[in-house]
């Protein structure tokens, strides 16, 4: 599968950079560092000290140890003992939470609220924790009856008695979740998680659950209202250099213009000669034909709009290549109806317009007659679209279809084998990356992916031996492909992996010799620069390197919006992920990116309420 955002190469920023620039849960980058790191008596004492007034006997789902301070214990014992009439007003309405608490256990909940109301009433105002005990206790019973915006009023209250009261914090993010209020579950689950110094997994889980769907709602909307991103050079070289029989490369006769494109790639020359004569003789005879007829009738020959939207991509000028495809289309005539249905289809995925990109997949495989080599290929893309939404049921699929249309075309494998890869079918991945070789065993890029992928299956393994020899089988396809930044940069990764940072180095800054232009490298450089020399300044400058070379390089604007998060730099790291955001290409993708910048959002405003500073991240990696 093609990648559209990493230029093929982005499994090792999912797979190692929580390891380097963040935590497992989003919201947790700077607060669990924060926590983690304090003395470890200060957490403990804070724990150990009862929070004045809390009851625990009345709240279950709680997620923080009961506190009974010694005051109140006194003042229920001498409810025991005493008549009402000599109590104070404290003590009266500790009594009377207390019989709430009994009928609470009961699961007499209307009961129980009308006691707890009665504490509240009565209880003097000074005596703030146990006021907020009182509410959150009658919340508890509401939450019992499921009178869910009560719970929240009522929490509410707890809270503005004690602002860091797990308790009702915890029981609001749970009525918001259940009532569609995410954004204030999100940010009450986030206090939670920072209160408990990210301990506890409920809230944890809690908190990722939530992220997640607010990130879908809003990459939705987003997506319905979005402008087309206009893709970088690179960005479309890098794609089809993914492709060793794309009909496009195979009408435009590259066979040495691809090979640039591929990094050097010494295509079996056989192969692509073949298929790009048969097509080039196909559209001589329909241009044949149509100048004919037009000389016949005395008006001028020209180029259809599609064969001017192929010369426009030969010439790196892709801004109308859209408008000409869809004239070509709109011809009641069009000979070339199939080829301007895949080329519009392509760059509308390449511009993050998913939809119109599946609209144009479809309508071509319902035309009949179509060189099998365009149905194969609209299948393949149409799959890893598929793929790019979530829907990996749907994308094998069209893996399969393709296959059945067209076995002997490598690309289904190499592109399937990628698939494989992201979902962790790693013996699966490297089956097919065989197959895609056997089929074209010149093609470079599918040599370095299936080195990768023997280096990952040697990992999941954890097979010494095997690492070796997929970290020499690397070597080795270095060398027979010289040419190919792709393999450098893989081949990079897998020795950052390994603790080679020298090694790793090299090939990282020989892969931007070869493609200097490619943002990612320079992010895969930056990374290394983070694990090895723990060297933030370095890196962050390695990156804005690539943001140079590349201002639409997606992959350098999120990795520094991690970084600015570690820093403490909540501010910058939401204006970077809102950039993100803007150059995403997929629903996934985007809401990946709303989800780690609402949890930076969020953990600001914590934050401020909580009166707590966001440590300067930066400094713990020089500890």
């Amino acid at each position: 599968m093609a990648d559209v955002g990493r230029g093929g190469s982005d499994q090792w920023p999912k797979w190692q950079t929580a390891l380097l620039v963040g935590t497992p849960v989003a919201l947790g980058l700077a607060g669990l560092w924060y926590y983690t790191r304090r003395k470890p008596g200060d957490e403990k004492s804070k724990r150990d000290k009862p929070e004045k007034g809390e009851d625990s006997t009345t709240t279950e789902g709680t997620t923080s140890k009961v506190q009974s301070p010694s005051d109140n214990v006194k003042a229920q014992q001498k409810s025991t003992s005493r008549p009402d009439v000599d109590l104070n007003p404290l003590e009266k309405a500790q009594a009377a939470k207390n019989k709430g608490n009994k009928y609470f256990k009961a699961a007499k909940y209307d009961q129980a609220i009308k006691c707890y109301t009665e504490a509240i009433r009565i209880c003097p105002p000074e005596n703030k924790q146990e006021i907020a005990t009182f509410y959150q206790n009658r919340a508890a019973a509401y939450e019992q009856l499921k009178n869910y915006d009560q719970v929240i009023a009522d929490c509410t209250e707890a809270l503005k008695y004690n602002n860091k009261y797990v308790k009702a914090l915890f029981r609001r993010a749970k009525a918001c979740e259940i009532t569609g209020r995410l954004m204030q579950c999100l940010e009450d689950v986030t206090a939670v998680c920072i209160l408990e110094s990210f301990q506890n997994h409920q809230s944890l889980y809690m908190a990722d659950r939530v992220l997640k769907d607010i990130g879908k709602a809003k990459a939705k909307e987003a997506l319905m209202n979005r402008q087309p991103v206009k893709p970088s050079p690179q960005f479309i070289r890098t794609y089809y250099s993914s492709f060793m029989h794309d009909p496009l490369n195979q009408y435009l006769n590259l066979t040495s213009q691809a090979s640039e494109m591929e990094g050097g790639i010494e295509h079996s020359k056989t192969e692509l000669t073949k298929a790009s004569e048969k097509n080039q003789d196909e559209i001589s005879e329909k241009e044949q034909d149509e100048s004919m007829e037009k000389s016949m009738k005395g008006e001028e020959v020209k180029l259809s709009p599609y064969r001017q939207a192929v010369d426009c991509f030969e010439n790196h000028d892709y801004d109308d290549i859209v408008q000409l495809c869809s004239m070509e289309i709109n011809l009641s005539n069009s000979s070339y109806l199939p080829e301007a249905l895949l080329l519009r289809a392509t760059f509308y995925l390449l511009r993050g317009e998913g939809n119109k990109a599946m609209e144009d997949f479809d309508r071509l495989l319902e035309l009949n007659d179509v060189d099998k080599r365009i149905k194969s290929n609209a299948l393949i893309k149409r799959g890893s679209l598929q793929m790019q939404n979530g829907q990996t049921d749907a994308a094998l699929a069209d893996f399969q279809q393709a296959i059945d249309i067209d076995p002997e075309n490598s690309d289904i494998y190499h592109h399937r084998g990628q698939l494989y890869l992201l979902t962790e079918r790693i013996e699966d991945a490297v089956t097919d990356f065989e197959k895609s070789l056997e089929l074209s065993p010149h093609f470079a890029v599918a040599q370095v992916q299936k080195c990768y992928t023997d280096y990952r299956l040697a990992f999941h393994r954890h097979s010494p031996l095997q690492l070796q020899n997929a970290i020499s089988a690397f070597q080795k396809t270095i060398e027979k492909f010289p040419d190919c930044a792709e393999g450098y940069a893989l081949y990079g990764q897998a020795l950052c992996d390994q603790q080679m940072f020298d090694k790793a180095e090299n090939n990282f800054m020989k892969s931007i010799e070869l493609e200097p232009d490619n943002g990612n490298t320079y992010v895969h450089r930056g990374l290394l620069r983070l694990q090895w020399k723990q060297d933030i300044d370095e890196a962050t400058k390695l990156i804005n390197k690539a943001i140079e070379v590349d201002d639409k390089c997606e992959f350098a604007y999120e990795t520094l919006a991690t970084i600015e998060i570690q820093r403490g730099n909540l501010d910058k790291a939401i204006e970077l992920f809102n950039k993100a955001i803007s150059l995403a290409k997929t629903e996934v993708e985007m809401a990946h990116l709303y989800s780690l910048r609402d949890a930076a959002i969020t953990q600001s405003n914590v934050a401020k309420t909580l009166d707590i500073t966001i440590p300067n991240m930066a400094a713990s990696f020089m500890e």
